[in-house]
């Protein structure tokens, strides 16, 4: 089979591996499975490893996929072969005190894909034909009625990750009914957090886009404002348009020094940061700053297997399309372009078909 790997900056590469197997022998505990892969993606945090910033080196590349089970374990009991599912960017038992409090990317015996996961060995990455996945009944949630219509397969694989955390970053934010909300990040995960936060009722929602195509996609998605500066410019702004205070949540979707600067700076007192972007370098969180305005920060690598189902049924008839972020599709044996594309913003995200 072919899978994608990373061999350094800017340099990816579609190679022949072997095929995943079940784990046998006598420490095997039967609960893999094995999916084919029928669309996975490229993830905005994969490009930090792509240019040089961090985890870059060697490596299997791809942790959102969607695709069917073609065989199972002897353990495994909720997920059967033919089943259409939905793998979350991390591997779950699902079982565990962490997982049962609505904190699964901690897992007590979970892992990460291209990598070993404690006891149940290698879970190959997303990018590829076939993955193996460990602990699948944990893992892995079953979308009803089979196989689904390809053009439902983007919404559905953006629940493996940027669906899922834009909503954990509304969630950390604490918006509701009335809230007003600014979201910083115009990549596939605030797009989603837009849909999010109007899904959790916020009556204003500002994006902060200088890019036309997004800024149409945010307002489409619910965005009532488009601010397009940044830094000083852009916190005046914001304050401008709330009372001279700023918007209730502020829900940063990037992870760079500036992007969390900005969000912290241009909430309201008392108000609130969700914060999801992946950390990309930058001082420690204004302590001092943060006493004085009573702005609290809430977030972290999302749990998005506990929102995949809560989810799911808004994508499947409709009510939300997240699937719209892809405004790319490439062959898996495009994928070095598909990094390019999304690294020099001429795409927000690229789906990638085996």
């Amino acid at each position: 089979m072919r899978a994608v790997f990373m061999h350094g900056d800017h340099d990816i590469r579609v190679q022949d591996v072997p095929d995943p197997v079940l784990a046998s022998g006598p420490s095997a505990s039967g609960r893999d499975a094995i999916v084919r892969v029928v669309a996975s993606c490229v993830c905005g945090s994969d490009l930090w490893g792509y240019r040089g910033v961090r985890g870059g080196g060697e490596r299997r590349m791809g942790h959102e996929f969607v695709g069917v089970v073609e065989q199972i374990g002897d353990a495994v009991g909720t997920v059967k072969v033919g089943d259409f599912v939905i793998a979350p960017f991390y591997v779950c038992c699902g079982e565990c005190a962490n997982c049962r409090n609505g904190v699964s990317t901690s897992c007590l015996r979970g892992g990460w894909w291209g990598a070993e996961v404690k006891d149940e060995g290698y879970a190959d990455a997303g990018q590829g034909e076939r993955v193996r996945v460990p602990l699948a009944d944990g893992t892995l949630v079953v979308v009803p009625g089979g196989e689904p219509d390809p053009a439902l397969v983007p919404g559905l694989l953006t629940l493996s990750d940027v669906m899922c955390t834009g909503h954990h970053a509304a969630v950390s934010g604490g918006v509701r009914e009335g809230s007003t909300v600014a979201v910083v990040g115009d990549g596939a995960v605030g797009l989603s957090a837009i849909i999010a936060a109007r899904r959790l009722g916020a009556t204003r929602i500002v994006a902060m886009s200088r890019h036309e195509s997004r800024r149409r996609l945010a307002r489409d998605f619910g965005a009532t404002d488009v601010v397009p500066e940044r830094g000083d410019e852009g916190i005046a702004r914001l304050k401008e348009m709330f009372g001279g205070i700023g918007p209730d949540v502020v829900l940063e979707c990037v992870g760079t020094k500036e992007s969390m600067d900005q969000a912290l700076r241009s909430a309201r007192p008392g108000g609130q940061v969700g914060f999801v972007g992946v950390p990309a370098g930058g001082p420690e969180l204004p302590v001092q700053q943060m006493f004085s305005t009573n702005v609290g920060v809430r977030g972290g690598v999302a749990p998005v297997r506990g929102y995949i189902e809560e989810l799911l049924p808004e994508v499947l008839d409709g009510r939300i399309q997240p699937g719209r972020v892809f405004d790319t599709e490439l062959p898996l044996s495009e994928a070095a372009e598909a990094y390019a594309a999304m690294d020099e913003r001429r795409a927000v995200k690229v789906l990638l078909r085996p």
